[in-house]
């Protein structure tokens, strides 16, 4: 609705007067006339009425704006499985998220990339797919411009930006599976950056004035997975022999760069509340082969061992250290092993799934840090299939001790599931795995994070309009609330935003599309205050509702937006513990 102009307000205050005028009573007659006024100065400006005013505004409203009608969804109570009860938009810039339990990690969530907002009318219009994957919209410093499948992705400075513009107005993903291709071409400067130099290459790219090499702390963890629903390794005791059966020490000396370590558990260092005692199995050949012999395998047997050709601070170069960890078997526990390679996105898929049988490497870097991003993913309740079935007594403690706010409480109960780890043995941690990526030196805002969503809006080589980035595989999809793979999430990272951030580098949590979040005093309530004025890439404006549809389409299986790419949503139910009707399995 437009304002009323002063002239608007002055005409229907002349029109009242006359109405009024014309409806008094008569006033009674005079005797004699009234004296003239005496005019001591000169009249106003104001213009003579003549005749009624032309309206040339829009008519007046007598009635005040509809009120904004936040959306609220609600779970009927807390026995579905998940800790999120309802969510709310309280008004249009206010959001509200109610827990069932206590939910001290809920900033560290709400600032993931799983979690990022998306235009309500756009969910609805994709169907929660198709464009949605392929051609994202959100509110970060750049847009997609193209998705050249098999060869980048390309990206531009949205200049209706709500923060600092990015300083490249184009940046570009490529990518490549192999560390010396990517060296090649930084060396050329065909590229600007690359991700994850091979532990060769690292003093080739120290000794080279032209290069700069940005280290990454190893917040993160390779194992050799399995699935328990598939024998043998539905035997406890046969996954046992092959944690005693690895030498972990030799894979880290053999393929990994300095900094690195042998895992003695699935949290890396730097997280609250990591256990500092644990211990994982020695490496004892013997003792492996006589518990295969006990679980009924003396003269072992014939297996698989899956992955994915895609390189990782958690693992370098996979195919060399797949055959060693085969050789390994073979030797010490007489398991003969076929190697598999699948493409990234299926692996990914089946792994969700539980389809993967045999053997299986995969890693996970933290996404935030707090052990629920570990644990909680892989072990908790909502978890996904990759590793079987799940065990009560983890779930259990996990769920506990997502809940309290005191760190060494929850130590205590981490150091319960280590132990519960090594006797179940869904996976042998191998290594926590240093990693760097490298630029040129002319790059300015040169970083490497060690969440691996490096921020490519503050990088630039001055003088030049574009900044090419070399990951280590194409994104699987861009709507990254159904995504799980590095290199998926740190290309949304650039073109969605979620509630809260972390900063270019780090892990520590700041505002982003909220300004501030408070809870209340148990951490069962979390209020969010919107940013104002932010602009989607589509020029709509980002309200509450969108923060309640972008979250509610992943929460409830059920709902007509649960689509996705593939639908896993694994990050919401891993995260969250449980889909809202979640499907009949």
């Amino acid at each position: 609705m437009k304002h009323k102009t002063p002239y608007t307000l002055l005409a229907l205050v002349v029109l009242a007067s006359m109405i009024l005028a014309a409806c008094a009573p008569t006033a009674p007659a005079t005797t004699e006339a009234p004296p003239a006024p005496v005019v001591t100065e000169a009249p106003t400006e104001e213009p003579v009425m003549t005749e009624e005013p032309v309206m040339t505004e829009e008519p007046v409203m007598t009635e005040a704006p509809p009120a904004y009608e936040g959306l609220k969804f609600e779970a009927p109570d807390c026995n579905y499985g998940g800790i999120i009860k309802s969510i709310e938009a309280v008004d249009e810039f206010t959001v509200k998220f109610t827990m069932c339990v206590p939910d001290p990690a809920m900033p560290a969530k709400a600032a993931f990339s799983a979690f990022q907002i998306y235009p309500a009318e756009y969910l609805e219009a994709t169907g929660g797919g198709g464009d949605l994957v392929e051609k994202p919209i959100g509110t970060g410093p750049y847009m997609l411009e193209a998705w050249n499948r098999g060869e980048n992705v390309t990206l531009k400075r949205f200049d209706d930006y709500w923060g600092e513009p990015a300083k490249a107005p184009t940046a570009v993903f490529r990518w490549s599976a192999e560390g010396a291709q990517k060296l090649i071409e930084l060396q050329a400067g065909t590229v600007d950056g690359i991700d994850n130099v091979a532990p060769d290459d690292i003093p080739t790219v120290q000794g080279d004035p032209n290069l700069h090499l940005t280290p990454r702390a190893p917040f993160n963890i390779f194992y050799v997975g399995f699935n328990n629903t598939y024998p043998p390794f539905d035997n406890e005791q046969v996954r046992q022999a092959i944690a005693m059966a690895i030498d972990r020490q030799r894979l880290v000396d053999t393929f990994y760069p300095p900094g690195s370590s042998v895992a003695d558990q699935f949290l890396p260092e730097g997280l609250l509340a990591r256990p500092t005692d644990s211990k994982w199995y020695d490496f004892d050949p013997v003792a492996a082969k006589e518990m295969l012999a006990a679980a009924g395998f003396p003269d072992g047997f014939k297996t698989t061992l899956k992955y994915r050709n895609v390189f990782r601070g958690y693992l370098p170069e996979p195919p060399i250290v797949a055959q060693d960890i085969a050789a390994q078997l073979l030797e010490n526990l007489n398991i003969e092993v076929e190697i598999v390679e699948m493409e990234s996105g299926a692996y990914i898929n089946a792994a969700n799934a539980g389809q993967l049988e045999g053997l299986h490497l995969l890693g996970w870097t933290g996404d935030y840090p707090d052990p629920t991003n570990f644990y909680d993913f892989h072990f908790g309740t909502g978890a996904t299939d990759q590793m079987g079935a799940k065990w009560d007594d983890i779930t259990s403690r996990l769920t506990e001790a997502a809940q309290l706010g005191d760190e060494e409480a929850r130590r205590a109960i981490y150091t319960e599931v280590n132990d519960l780890l090594k006797q179940h043995v869904p996976m042998i941690p191998i290594a926590h795995g240093a990693s760097a990526a490298a630029y040129l030196a002319t790059v300015e805002g040169a970083h490497a994070s060690p969440l691996g969503n490096e921020s490519l809006e503050v990088m630039a080589v001055p003088g030049q309009d574009t900044f090419t980035f070399m990951q280590n595989a194409e994104p699987i999809g861009l709507y990254c609330a159904d995504e799980t793979d590095g290199e998926s999430l740190r290309v949304c990272e650039q073109i969605n935003e979620s509630l809260l951030a972390y900063e270019v580098g780090g892990a520590a949590v700041i505002p982003s599309l909220a300004t501030e979040y408070s809870p209340n005093a148990d951490a069962t309530e979390w209020t969010f205050t919107l940013r104002e004025g932010v602009l989607f890439h589509d020029g709509s404006s980002l309200d509450a509702n969108d923060v309640v549809m972008s979250y509610v389409v992943q929460w409830d299986a059920a709902h007509p937006l649960h689509v996705g790419r593939v639908g896993d949503f694994a990050y919401f139910s891993g995260l969250f513990g449980s889909f809202l009707n979640p499907p009949a399995p």
